[in-house]
């Protein structure tokens, strides 16, 4: 006669399986922070000509957001 897993069984199961979900997250959520804090080192680390650069380049892509934004805002208007 065959024998089926007992109700607790299957409980302690659910509950593996949930525990190991929550590890994958948190240890996807350290390696993140990791990574992060590792990015912030270098961009710590860059010359101030590569921080120059950097910089200009971020204000250049804003001002051309900006400049896109008020353009689709005339059309809206204009249409």
């Amino acid at each position: 006669m065959a024998t089926t897993p007992s109700k607790d069984h299957k409980r302690r199961e659910r509950e593996l399986k949930k525990m190991y979900k929550r590890q994958a997250r948190e240890e996807a959520k350290a390696a993140k922070k990791a990574e992060e804090e590792a990015a912030l080192a270098k961009a710590a680390e860059l010359t101030p000509e590569e921080q120059k650069a950097k910089e200009e380049a971020e204000f250049e892509a804003e001002f051309a957001r900006e400049l896109a934004k008020e353009a689709a805002e005339k059309a809206a208007k204009g249409s």
